[in-house]
């Protein structure tokens, strides 16, 4: 078992060079690293930004109409600057003051989408239904993002040819609108980019289009609700079913983003491994926090509830909870309201400072969990069953080390147990973290950790 483990981490070791794209980033956000000194306790007042995964479809959302769009609570990270940036090359005006958004596409020049842009943007893809439904065309070279796994872009074909609109089978795709006409559909997966995708080409669709097994995670209702606010008329936002009934146009609208619930549940990882309380503002619904909760109280960590606020206490000699019979815990992720899979990473870290034994199941992307080879460098007690599933047993001391981000979720993953860890720790290709998390440093350092950017 040992050496098939071995041989596993080995050939990934060997060969993540070769999978792993390395983002270019502007001449002034060049290779970044942090340095951690450990042993800190997170502890204070916290305010989540917007949801990273709902203002990026909400910006491609702006070329359905020739109105002003306004988005408030937007996040100043890496992905939506280059989203903005991508925008801007088409012809999008974009006003920018703090967190406030102003978007008009009146002034649109191309539907061609930049390549270097493209490919350091997984949302770049999302462009091409709303581009396509209401300015007849869109080229669109292949998206970049995390490397995670395949991230498949056939249910997004799927749904925008039944609804009129062709697509070369070549890079960069090529895709045109015929008579664009509402359609029936169920989808081969819940996918929350293709559930955008096609519901914002739908809402210019002739007719009544039914997206079935679609996505119904928060953000994906945060981009209805907009939508809606833009003139759509959409039913059973929330929910696997979606009904949209097409109209001739939208128009302007203002939105806030919601809080970003990925971003909290780092926070409350953060503050529980260094021993900290955490008090955070506005967290949002309590219907989501609950999603979060059933998981993060298996590992001990607890919270109240109240409508304006979240509060978090610190919790000596946290264990996790058993399952019925006494037997391992498990945490697995899936589709909403299962747990996210982009919280998988923090929660194992979470699970090394826990007493006790937690299996973890990553049944989305066959790539996330290649990360715990650098949790078990750092000291964590871990076994890397298979791709998808590891088991954690705590409680282990962490030790400062020197470490490289492959994501943004395992990077923050790394950040967190570096805040946790006895000595130094630096992490390197920090800058993939500030796709995803703003200021992320400076942020820290406020709560009480000993955090550098360099």
């Amino acid at each position: 078992m040992r050496g098939g483990l071995l041989l596993f981490s080995n050939h990934w070791k060997k060969n993540i060079k070769k999978f792993q794209w390395v983002e270019k980033v502007d001449s002034v956000c060049a290779m970044a690293k942090f340095i951690i000194n450990g042993g800190n306790t997170i502890a204070g007042t916290f305010s989540p930004r917007g949801n990273k995964n709902a203002v990026l479809p909400m910006l491609a959302a702006s070329v359905l109409t020739d109105q002003p769009v306004t988005l408030r609570n937007v996040p100043d990270i890496q992905d939506v600057r280059v989203m903005l940036e991508l925008l801007e090359t088409l012809g999008v005006s974009v006003e920018k003051s703090g967190g406030r958004v102003v978007l008009c596409a009146a002034g649109l020049k191309t539907t061609s989408l930049d390549e270097d842009l493209c490919r350091r943007v997984r949302a770049s893809i999302l462009l091409a239904g709303p581009l396509a439904a209401r300015h007849g065309s869109a080229s669109v070279p292949a998206p970049g993002g995390d490397v995670i796994g395949r991230r498949r872009l056939d249910t997004h074909f799927y749904g925008l040819r039944a609804l009129g609109i062709t697509i070369s089978d070549t890079v960069p795709y090529q895709f045109k609108r015929g008579a664009l006409q509402g359609a029936h559909l169920v989808l081969d997966e819940a996918s929350v980019t293709a559930t955008e995708n096609i519901l914002m080409a739908a809402v210019l669709a002739t007719g009544e289009t039914t997206i079935f097994n679609a996505a119904c995670e928060p953000h994906v209702g945060d981009l209805a609700n907009l939508l809606v606010k833009m003139g759509a008329e959409i039913s059973g936002i929330g929910t696997n079913l979606l009904r949209i009934r097409g109209v001739e146009r939208l128009g302007a609208a203002e939105h806030t983003v919601a809080p970003d619930y990925i971003e909290t549940g780092s926070f409350l990882t953060a503050a529980a491994v260094t021993g900290g309380s955490l008090e955070i503002n506005a967290p949002g619904d309590a219907l989501t926090l609950s999603v979060l909760e059933k998981a993060f109280s298996k590992l001990g960590v607890h919270w109240i509830l109240s409508q304006d606020s979240l509060k978090m206490k610190n919790e000596t000699g946290r264990t996790t909870l058993p399952d019925l019979g006494n037997f391992t815990p498990k945490i697995e992720d899936g589709i909403w309201p299962a747990f996210p899979s982009d919280l998988m990473s923090v929660m194992i870290v979470l699970a090394t400072q826990t007493q006790g034994q937690m299996l973890f199941f990553e049944k989305l992307f066959e790539s996330r969990m290649y990360f715990v080879d650098n949790l078990m460098a750092m000291g964590a007690n871990i076994i890397q069953c298979d791709p998808h599933r590891v088991v954690v047993s705590g409680k282990s001391q962490l030790h400062g080390a020197r470490l490289s981000s492959p994501d943004i979720r395992a990077g923050m993953a790394m950040l967190i147990a570096a805040c946790c860890a006895d000595g130094e720790s630096i992490i390197e290709n920090a800058q993939v973290i500030d796709r995803g998390y703003e200021a992320i440093d400076e942020r820290l350092r406020a709560l009480g950790a000993d955090i550098v950017r360099a």
